[in-house]
C-alpha cells in the first residue's frame, strides 16, 4: 500500500490574532506549534474564535461543550486534556476524537491550549523540540486519496498557555479562571471570544510503500466458514533513529513487535498442523502482519477500511503486540476483556495451561485504545489485546518488575534487541513463548468452533458506541 508522508515547510507556519483592526502575530515554536498537513500542501484559514472548554460531547458522561454555541465556519479553541474521574479507556477514546467532534459541528480550525497541568507532565519545550522536524503520515486509498476524517479542517495549532491569555480579554472570565475551574474539577464555560485568527502553513509530500501481509486458513463448516477469526500483529518498529545528532541507529524492536509476529506465525503453524490431522475449524482463521502501527495504527486502519473479507464477517480480533517473554509468566492480561464475551474465552484458554487471566494492572495507560485492534473495534469488532501478566511461576522472579524494567529502559529504544536482552535478562524465554502461543491457539480454536460468535457486553462503552445496531449511523461516522 502507499503512504503519504508530510513535512512542514520551514518558515511557513503562521498564527495571527485579529482584534478589530489590530493584528497580533504569534511566533512559531515560541508561542505555538503545528504539524504538517497530509491533505493539502497549502492551507490557510481566517475565522472567528470560539472557546469550547475541553471540546467534549458525550451523552453518557453528560458533556456538551458546544451547547448553545454555533461554531460553523469558526476556529474552536479547546484546552488540552480531559476532566478528572473518567474511566481511563473511555477518556482515551474521547481525547482522540476532539477534532472530529469539532468538525462534525462545522468548525474549520482547531487551536488547543497547553495547560499548566500538562506542562508538569510534558513541558512545552519538549513539544518545541519535536515540532520543527515533525512529520505526519497517512495511507492513500486505492484511488490515491488520503485517509482523513479531517477533510474540512483548514488549520490547527497548539498554543502555549502564556500566549493564550490574550484570547480572553473580551469575555467575562480569564484563563486563570479556567485553570481554577479545572482545579475544582468543573467544566469551563464556553464563549465566543470576540477575536478572529488566521492560521496558515505549507507542507511537502513524499510517498512510501509498505505492505500488510495476510494469510488465511479456510473454515470447513458450510454455514460458518465465511465468518473470520482475525489475528493481528504489527510488523514495523521505529526503524532508523537519530537522537541528538548522534549517529543513526536501527531500532529493531525484538519484543515490540518481532515477538508478537513470531507468536502469530507459530499460532498459524499450529492451526495448519491441526488441520492436516483433521482437526479443522468451522470458521476461517486469518493472520495479518500489519504495517505502520508505530505511525498511528495505519496498516490496521487501512485493513479496516479495505478488508480482504467483508468486515461484517470478522467475528473477533486477537491482537499480539509486545509480549514480554523475559520471564515464565503465570497469568495473562487481555486488554478489552471486560468489553465482550472474549474475556471468558481467554480465561478458558489460559486455564488449560495452568495460567490465570488477571485484570488490567495499569488501567491509567488506557492500552485498549493504543494498538492495532482499536482500528477493528471502531468497526464494531470485539477484540482483545493479549499480554503476559505480572505474575511469575517462580518465587524468586518478579514478573511485574521485569516487565516494568523493560518498559522503562528498553521500550522504543535501540536496546530492544536480542544482544541487550540476552545480557540483561538472560535472553528471551522461548518456553514462555511456547505457552503464550498455545494459549493464543486455544483462543482461536474456541472462537472458531463455537456455535455463537463473540458478543459485546451490554454495559460496554465501546460496544454501545461501535457495536453495530447499538450505534446510530451518525455515531459511527463521527467516531471513524
Amino acid at each position: 500500500m502507499t503512504f503519504r508522508v508530510a513535512h512542514l515547510v520551514e518558515g511557513s507556519a503562521q498564527l495571527t490574532l485579529h482584534d478589530g483592526n489590530r493584528d497580533i502575530p504569534l511566533t512559531f515554536l515560541q508561542d505555538f506549534t503545528t504539524s504538517p498537513s497530509t491533505l493539502a500542501q497549502q492551507l490557510e484559514v481566517r475565522a472567528p474564535l470560539v472557546f469550547v472548554g475541553y471540546g467534549l460531547v458525550s451523552e453518557r458522561f453528560g458533556f456538551d461543550d458546544y451547547a448553545n454555541h454555533d461554531v460553523t465556519d469558526s476556529i474552536v479553541v479547546t484546552i488540552s486534556g480531559l476532566p478528572e474521574g473518567l474511566p481511563s479507556e473511555e477518556a482515551a477514546h474521547l481525547g482522540r476524537i476532539k477534532t472530529e467532534l469539532a468538525i462534525e459541528r462545522g468548525a474549520i480550525g482547531v487551536i488547543t491550549i497547553h495547560t499548566p497541568e500538562r506542562e508538569a507532565v510534558r513541558p512545552f519545550d519538549t513539544i518545541r523540540k519535536y515540532a520543527k522536524s515533525a512529520r505526519r503520515m497517512t495511507w492513500l486509498s486505492p484511488e490515491g486519496r488520503p485517509n482523513s476524517t479531517h477533510q474540512k479542517l483548514l488549520g490547527s495549532a497548539y498554543l502555549h498557555y502564556e500566549a493564550a491569555e490574550q484570547l480572553f480579554e473580551h469575555v467575562g472570565f480569564s484563563l486563570d479562571d479556567v485553570w481554577q475551574q479545572i482545579a475544582d474539577n468543573k467544566m469551563p464555560p464556553s464563549a465566543e471570544l470576540g477575536l478572529s485568527a488566521t492560521l496558515s502553513k505549507a507542507s511537502v509530500f513524499e510517498e512510501v510503500q509498505s505492505a500488510n501481509v495476510i494469510a488465511k486458513l479456510p473454515g470447513t463448516n458450510p454455514v460458518l466458514r465465511d465468518e473470520v477469526v482475525l489475528y493481528t500483529a504489527h510488523s514495523d518498529h521505529l526503524g532508523l533513529v537519530n537522537n541528538s545528532g548522534n549517529p543513526a541507529k536501527v531500532y529493531n524492536g525484538a519484543l515490540d513487535n518481532a515477538a508478537g509476529v513470531a507468536v502469530m506465525l507459530e499460532t498459524a503453524r499450529m492451526f495448519v498442523d491441526a488441520a492436516k490431522q483433521g482437526d479443522t475449524l468451522d470458521r476461517t482463521v486469518m493472520f495479518a502482519a500489519v504495517t505502520a502501527e508505530e505511525r498511528g495504527l495505519l496498516g490496521a486502519d487501512y485493513f479496516a477500511h479495505f478488508p480482504t473479507t467483508p468486515i461484517e464477517n470478522i467475528v473477533a480480533n486477537v491482537n499480539l503486540d509486545m509480549p514480554v517473554l523475559l520471564y515464565n509468566f503465570a497469568d495473562v492480561v487481555a486488554f478489552g476483556a471486560e468489553h465482550s464475551s472474549l474475556g471468558d474465552v481467554v480465561a478458558t484458554a489460559a486455564e488449560q495451561y495452568g495460567i490465570s487471566r488477571s485484570p488490567d494492572p495499569m488501567p491509567e495507560q488506557a492500552i485498549f485504545t493504543r494498538s492495532d485492534h482499536y482500528a477493528l473495534v471502531k468497526k464494531g469488532i470485539p477484540a482483545v489485546f493479549l499480554m503476559t501478566g505480572f505474575q511469575s511461576q517462580h518465587d524468586d522472579e518478579d514478573g511485574g518488575q521485569v516487565w516494568a524494567d523493560f518498559f522503562a529502559e528498553h521500550y522504543h529504544q535501540h536496546s530492544d534487541e536480542i544482544s541487550t536482552l540476552s545480557e540483561q535478562y538472560g535472553g528471551i524465554r522461548y518456553d514462555a513463548g511456547v505457552v503464550f502461543s498455545q494459549i493464543n491457539y486455544e483462543i482461536g480454536y474456541l472462537i472458531g468452533t463455537a456455535q455463537k460468535r463473540p458478543e459485546w457486553l451490554p454495559e460496554s462503552y465501546f460496544g454501545q458506541v461501535f457495536g453495530g445496531h447499538r450505534a446510530t449511523p451518525m455515531e459511527q461516522e463521527s467516531h471513524e
